[in-house]
């Protein structure tokens, strides 16, 4: 790692309330992200995966202040020599960091406003950082609609004339319409269909290199972040369980929870025989987690030490982060080959 990463997240914290009775006395939290730590390098792409309700949309949200954090510091380099801790700024400050970091919504039939044309969608970040209005938006909004592939000739048409694919490239032009230098992905392509989410997942990695971007991509689909990622962040009920360069992760996994996420991973080759790891269970409740590790319920390597004492994230080999009592000793299977 750098000295100075683009991104870095020291213990955040998202817990909200349980309620109860018509006092709407708090009787507890939800944990829903509970101590996250994580960087993220220029021109990198991180990739953070879990099951559906692990957390990892609220650390995207919470990273750009969408949600305003329970605790923690969210630091980002907005320039070469700016750095503002997002976590801890006023909202008045936080108007003028927005423009640099901006976010890919998951499902494109929703995340459009119906009732807006195309320049309307895509020029709004345009007219709220103050950077375009007039002929200039039109133009700066027709250059990237052509970006992101799409014809300038369709400004003024309305989202339900676009199909699924194309209206995930408008969010992703107004994603990148303030020019920004990290953009959270948060499950881009969950709702397309195989052969759109190639070329989307294609168009973002184009982006990168031409604007050398930088990403939090949030999915739930192991192959995709592959496809894309160059580390891979891997977290169960609001906690980090794993943290490791792409290829490490894939073939050297360190943690039980890990190995069964690969476990489900499709390969092409009807030679290879998968050995399915089916967890028992649900994933477990943020507002009432099971005592030590949270995934000793779940898991199949189980000891009393489990139960009992909460593991640490650790670092076990180079750039190799494991939350688990006897990462060194288990003899854990990769994705299929």
């Amino acid at each position: 790692m750098t000295e100075h990463p683009l991104l870095k997240v020291e213990g955040l914290k998202k817990y909200f309330p349980v309620e109860k009775g018509f006092l709407r006395r708090v009787v507890g939290q939800v944990k829903a992200v509970d101590g996250v730590s994580l960087e993220i390098q220029a021109g990198e792409t991180l990739g953070l995966v879990g099951e559906s309700g692990s957390g990892k949309t609220t650390v995207g949200r919470c990273i750009l202040r969408a949600l305003d954090p329970t605790a923690g510091r969210i630091q980002f380099q907005i320039d070469d020599e700016t750095t503002v801790d997002m976590a801890n700024i006023s909202q008045r400050e936080l108007r003028a960091v927005r423009p640099h970091a901006n976010m890919i919504f998951q499902d494109p039939f929703y995340s459009l406003d119906p009732r807006w044309t195309i320049l309307d969608i895509v020029g709004e970040p345009l007219k709220l950082a103050k950077l375009a209005e007039g002929k200039e938006l039109e133009k700066r909004v027709a250059h990237l609609m052509d970006v992101v592939g799409l014809e300038a000739k369709h400004l003024r048409r309305y989202p339900h004339a676009f199909s699924g694919g194309q209206r995930q490239r408008i969010g992703v032009a107004r994603a990148l319409a303030t020019n920004p230098r990290l953009i959270v992905a948060d499950e881009p392509v969950s709702a397309l269909d195989v052969s759109t989410q190639a070329q989307i997942l294609n168009l973002l990695n184009d982006l990168q290199r031409e604007f050398g971007l930088s990403y939090l991509f949030i999915a739930h689909d192991l192959s995709v972040v592959e496809h894309i990622s160059d580390r891979v962040a891997v977290m169960y009920v609001g906690k980090l369980v794993e943290v490791a360069p792409k290829e490490r992760l894939f073939f050297f996994p360190k943690h039980p929870y890990t190995e069964a996420l690969l476990s489900a991973v499709p390969t092409p080759n009807p030679d290879v025989e998968k050995n399915r790891i089916i967890l028992p269970g649900e994933i477990a409740n943020p507002a009432n987690p099971p005592s030590g590790c949270y995934f000793h319920p779940r898991c199949q390597y189980v000891q009393a030490r489990c139960q009992e004492e909460e593991p640490a994230l650790r670092e076990i080999s180079p750039g190799q982060w494991v939350s688990c009592h006897f990462a060194e000793e288990l003899e854990l299977v990769g994705a299929p080959q």
